[in-house]
This record gives C-alpha cells, structure tokens and sequence, in this order.
C-alpha cells in the first residue's frame, strides 16, 4: 500500500539543515523530487570558508574523541543503531522522497546500516587492542603493533545510497578514533543529515561530523585538502581525479567506483531460481547500484528458457510512484539520468542489438522512469557492451562453454562484483575463483557478498581501490605503529668483539631460528 507522504515538513528540513555546516543563503540549489519532479526543498550550499570551518572545529573535538575509550565509542555506535531501528519509517520516508527508489531498496540500505553499525560497534574493541609480534631474536627484542587515528577523514558520499554510503563508512572511521567531515550529494543531503543527527543524538559529538553542501567539483577539492584520509565512492572517472588530488598531498585514500558486473548462468541452473536472482540483481535500485548486473552469460543449452523466465518476470514487475510498499522498481534520480540510460539503449538498437522488454521512457508513471530493459545481439561496437549504464539495463549472452563464459565475464576494464548460478556448488565456487572482481556470488546477485560485513568488499582493476567491511574497513582509518623494544644484549658488537665474529654469530643465529621453524 502506498502511503501518501508527498513532501517532507518545513520544520524538519530545517531542523536537519541546521546540522549542515552552510554557507552564503544567496547560493541555493533546489531538490526536486523524483517520483514527480517538483521541489522538495532549497538546500544552502557550503564553500571552501565552510569546509575549513568545519575542518577546525572537527579536528578539536578528534583530540577529545580519541582519547576516550574504545568501548565507550562502540557503546555509542550500538546506541545508533537502535535509534535507525526504531525511526526507520522515517529514515525510509525520507530516502524515498530524495531518491524514489522502491521501499524496498530504500529497506535494503537501511539494513546495511544496521548490520554495519553492529559489526564494528563488537568488533572495533578487538581490532583496535595492541598486537604481539615476534621479534627479530626472541626474547631478546619484544614488538607490539599499535593503531592510532588518523586523524580527519573526508567522506565523499554519492546519491544512490545516501543512508548508508554516508554513515557506514563514517562509522569505522569513528570508532577508530577519527573526526569525519562528510560530503553527501546536493540530491540526498537529508537523508545524510538525518543519518549525523542521530549519531549526534546516541552521543557523538555534533562538531567531530560535521556535514557540508555543494556540488563535488565544487567541494570535493576543498574537503580533499583539509583531511588525512579520503573515501570516495563514485564513477570511475571522477575517482581518477580524486586519487590524483590525494596524491599530490601523500594521503591515503580508498575508492568503490564503477562496474559492469557479469552473471553466468551454467547449463545445470535452476531456470526459475536464475531468472529470479537476476531480475533483482539487475533491477534493483533501479539498476543505479554499482555491485549490480549489466552483462549475464548464459549457456546456449538454456539460453531460450532463461530468456523467457527472465522476460515473463520482468513482464510482471510493478512500477509505480510515491512513498510506501508495493513498487518493484522505482524512479531513476535525475533526467541527467534518463539521458544517460536511454541513450544507451538507442546507440543499441540503433546497431542492431534486440529489445527482449522494456526499452521505454515512462513520463506517465513519472518523469524519471525508464522500464526494466533487457538486450540481446549487443556488440562491442556498442557503448552498452562495456561501459557501465547504472540503470535499469542488462545485456543477455549466448555462451558455449564454461570456459568461454568466464573468458568474456573478464574482458572488462572493470572488477567489482559477479555471480554464478548453478546447481553445483562447488564447481561454481571454483569458476567463481577465477572471476576478476572483488565480490563474487555463487547462487545470488550481490546481498550475499554485500551484507557479509565480517568479509571486505571493494573493486580490481578501474573499480576501485581499497576495501570497505572486514578488518580493512576500520584499520584503513588508522595509522600502524610498530613498537619495538630491545630487552637485552644489542645490536651491537659486544664483549669487544670484532664486527666479523658478531656478524658469523648473526648468521648463525638466523639460520639456527629457520632450522627451528620460526618466522
């Protein structure tokens, strides 16, 4: 049933925005709302005196922050996520009306924030705890690996998720001690807000995240200049120019950008279980989900029964707008975005590849919508082929063998996610081996891959760098220290000895410890 939420109130729009570290009331940027593209809201928009502003403030209350114990911070993050679990009708309101994503995938983001905010509120406590190594003699060196804060972590949030791109990836950096200055997309800065508002309500301090407006050419590089750390998730061609920015300033950054995701779909699959997994992982979020399919591989042996599952599914999908249940698929966020999508759908067919459904603008649902598409005949003369669409788009593929299919599920500058149904579980993990890309999925699209936060997630070769999730995705934000202390003896030559018999003696020693079996 479809709630009849249209607008968001006044009184909270600027209950939120008062969080925002804004700017110049004159400099506006109007929210339209996707489902009918009329205003949402007037957003203020920051600029580079705002970004040092919230920098300062930010890197005061870091000293304070990081001083405080780390079961203190994992108290606080664990009392986030109650609040997101007992205001999600709201937090889902909200995503919608920025977005117009289905509920569902608005559901499915707020879950993620949970199951984040929960890993690491019980896991930082045992990443964070000094380490014993070895030392280079037993004994006689003792090591200990420590892991400070970095310090200011600038996190750069796109729209496609804007709940948990922005707070998932400032909760590790938070619980390791960091300050977090975030710059959510003009389109989805509610969501972000309302995310840091309660953060801020659970405990953390208002001025260690402070949030900025604006445009990313606009902001970024200001934001870029004041951290210590960067996380950026976006397109692959605006990553090159952010890692090249972190570069000049010898700061570490980590980056989710784009895919053109593969599924193979092998001569013993489930047909109904396969046509499932792949409508949702094309569809969902209205294919605007950088870990979801634009390329499935199918064996020829049962290429036309996948074909007519996966069409008569997508036959049956709902569309419709507004805030509530009841949608399979959403709106797209923009026109910018409609362009992009249909445009590469003419360059198709206008070549010779075949619409299997969809195809089609929807301006009489709402003027962003374009319906579930899928192709077959594309070519690699066709920008469908191998750059990514992000929209609700797949291109369908006869394949021989599995050999072939693995083969062509690579032939991508792209390495983010895949998947691979089949009935055999373990010849599909062993195809899944091969596979460049840093999640794949064996029997699902992407929520498995995804929503195992104890396992890092990130993209090979123009997909990325870095890993959210797993250990990775708190001790990135952190600086190791290696702590070694000399107990006795030394380094040095010693009894007055000559440096050729303590050096023989060294030798010995090092290959005493090999014969030993120690490290």
């Amino acid at each position: 049933m479809t709630v009849q939420v249209t607008s968001i109130d006044p009184a909270v729009i600027e209950r939120l925005l008062g969080r925002a570290v804004l700017g110049d009331a004159a400099l506006t940027r109007v929210v339209l709302a996707p489902f009918t593209g009329e205003p949402l809201y007037s957003l203020p928009l920051s600029g580079g005196p705002e970004v040092l502003r919230a920098a300062e403030g930010a890197r005061r209350a870091q000293v304070e922050w990081a001083a405080r114990p780390v079961r203190e911070r994992c108290r606080i993050v664990l009392a986030f996520h109650d609040l997101v679990l007992k205001r999600r009708d709201t937090a889902l309101d909200i995503v919608q009306l920025e977005t117009g994503k289905a509920r569902r995938d608005a559901m499915e983001e707020l879950l993620d924030v949970l199951v984040t905010a929960r890993h690491y509120g019980r896991d930082a406590r045992r990443l964070l705890r000094p380490i014993r190594h070895r030392g280079v003699f037993p004994l006689m060196v003792g090591v200990q690996e420590l892991h400070h804060p970095r310090g200011l972590i600038g996190v750069l949030a796109p729209w496609n998720y804007p709940l948990t791109l922005a707070v998932s990836d400032a909760i590790p950096a938070l619980l390791a001690g960091n300050a977090v200055i975030l710059k959510p997309d003009v389109q989805t800065t509610l969501t972000a807000l309302w995310a840091i508002d309660l953060l801020i309500e659970a405990g953390v301090p208002a001025e260690l995240i402070p949030v900025v407006t604006g445009e990313g050419p606009e902001v970024g590089p200001f934001v870029i200049e004041e951290v210590d750390y960067v996380m950026f998730t976006g397109s692959t061609r605006v990553g090159r120019e952010v890692a090249r920015r972190c570069g000049e300033r010898l700061i570490g950054h980590s980056m989710e950008l784009g895919g053109k995701n593969a599924m193979i779909v092998r001569a013993d699959a489930d047909i109904e279980q396969a046509s499932e997994i792949a409508v949702r992982s094309s569809f969902s979020n209205s294919g605007q989900l950088c870990i979801s399919m634009e390329r499935i591989y199918v064996h020829e042996r049962v290429y036309e029964a996948f074909a007519a599952a996966f069409v008569r599914r997508i036959a049956a999908m709902t569309m419709k707008p507004g805030v509530g249940w009841g949608a399979d698929m959403g709106s797209l966020i923009s026109a910018a975005q409609v362009d992009r999508v249909l445009g590469h759908i003419s360059d198709a067919t206008g070549r010779g590849a075949r619409v299997l459904a969809g195809g089609r603008h929807r301006p009489d649902i709402g003027p962003y919508y374009v319906e579930p598409t899928v192709l077959e005949n594309v070519t690699m003369q066709m920008s469908l082929c191998d750059e990514e669409t992000f929209g609700p788009v797949v291109a369908l593929y006869q394949v021989a063998s599995d050999e072939e299919a693995i083969t062509e599920a690579n032939a991508s500058s792209y390495g983010l996610n895949a998947a691979v149904v089949t009935r055999d579980h373990r010849q599909g993990r062993r195809i899944a081996a091969r596979l460049r890309a840093g999640t794949v999925n064996v029997n699902e699209g992407y929520a498995a891959a995804w929503g195992s936060t104890r396992a890092p997630m990130g993209g090979m070769g123009e997909s990325g760098m870095g890993r959210r999730h797993g250990d990775e995705g708190l001790l990135k934000y952190t600086e190791p220290q290696t702590v070694a202390h000399q107990r006795f003896l030394g380094f040095g030559a010693p009894f007055g000895w000559s440096d050729e018999r303590w050096g023989e003696t060294l030798v010995w020693a090092v290959g005493a410890l090999k014969r030993l079996g120690l490290k």
